[in-house]
């Protein structure tokens, strides 16, 4: 029974086949046919993509009349990619040492804060422990003449000055050396202590 159907529609397919002119392996390879041909224009709109993307295909293709192969297509994008790792590397290098310096920046800046309140908080005792006392010019003067005295006296040990070059370089490693911050804190801390135990 079941054969008997088989060969009925076998038979059917070949009618069909007769009738519409084409056999069954001449559509199967047609349809092959055009399944080969869609994956070789992808192949082709990809290379085309990667001609278009690289720079120096680009600038080749505009540059020379000649067509870029396609394994030197390849090859140019492969250094291309390897380029823009290591920018992105280096760009994430930059990126951490930023960060490291904004979290230094943070530190000083909340140390310096700390200071100014505690120098703030000294200054309020200071003033209750006086009662308000009033400086006088002389006093600030004072203080400005101790503060260039002791710059002078190390500018003076440490600067040679035979000629420009070496007045310019001495100066600028003295400034470097002497004028830091903390080093000017520790002056000015200095000549204020002495100054306060002359006060009355």
């Amino acid at each position: 029974m079941l054969s008997s159907q088989n060969a009925d529609l076998t038979s059917e397919d070949e009618d069909s086949d007769q009738k519409s002119g084409t056999s069954y392996k001449e559509r199967r390879r047609e349809a092959h046919t055009q399944a080969e041909q869609k994956r070789r224009d992808a192949i082709k709109k990809g290379y085309e993509d990667l001609q278009v993307l690289v720079p120096s295909c680009t600038q080749q293709d505009s540059v020379s009349s000649y067509k870029l192969s396609k394994a030197a297509i390849l090859q140019r994008s492969i250094e291309y990619i390897q380029t823009l790792q290591q920018q992105k590397h280096k760009r994430d290098k930059d990126l951490q040492m930023l960060r490291k310096d904004v979290l230094g920046q943070e530190i000083m800046k909340s140390n310096y804060e700390d200071m100014v309140k505690q120098h703030q908080q000294t200054q309020q005792q200071s003033c209750l422990n006086y009662n308000a006392q009033m400086i006088s010019d002389e006093t600030k003067f004072e203080v400005f003449k101790a503060v260039c005295d002791n710059l002078f006296h190390s500018f003076d040990s440490s600067v040679q000055v035979n000629n420009f070059s070496e007045l310019s370089a001495c100066t600028i490693g003295w400034l470097e050396e002497h004028c830091k911050p903390q080093n000017l804190r520790q002056i000015i801390h200095g000549i204020l202590e002495q100054l306060k135990n002359q006060l009355p």
